[in-house]
């Protein structure tokens, strides 16, 4: 599946990014998605919406909604909120992809970085005992 970001951080002009989103084995977000915007009569505009607790859908969230629903989600995972946001998600798939082996390429066609140093910021911890220059004196 492609999507369109028509408007974001890094794209202030609005021209617009085109990301793939694979099918996935374990999850699948294209599945996911598709049963979101039929559940939510989605055709066009923001895929991201509040949903009230009646359950009708209304208007895109703001980045403050998604780091409140990330920061709730870890609490109630009994994790310290405090140490989560919405730029987590962004990390976690990340560092995710790092660890898996995915080019750095790849992953910045994904999250849209301009420069590999932004994007190593992003990468935590994933290659840190990966051909570790002490393994093998240990």
């Amino acid at each position: 599946m492609k999507v369109t970001i028509r408007h974001s951080k890094t794209d202030q002009e609005g021209a617009g990014q085109v990301v793939a989103i694979p099918f996935g084995k374990i999850a699948c977000p294209v599945a996911a998605l598709k049963e979101w915007t039929a559940a939510a009569a989605i055709q066009s505009g923001a895929i991201f919406r509040s949903v009230n607790r009646h359950g009708q859908v209304g208007g895109r969230l703001t980045d403050q909604s998604v780091s409140d629903i990330v920061k709730d989600h870890a609490a109630r995972l009994r994790l310290d909120p405090n140490q989560f946001a919405g730029h987590s998600l962004r990390a976690g798939f990340l560092t995710s992809a790092a660890s898996r082996g995915a080019s750095i390429f790849k992953m910045m066609d994904v999250s849209r970085h301009r420069s590999v140093e932004t994007l190593r910021g992003y990468v935590r911890d994933a290659e840190l005992f990966k051909d570790h220059a002490g393994s093998g004196l240990l």
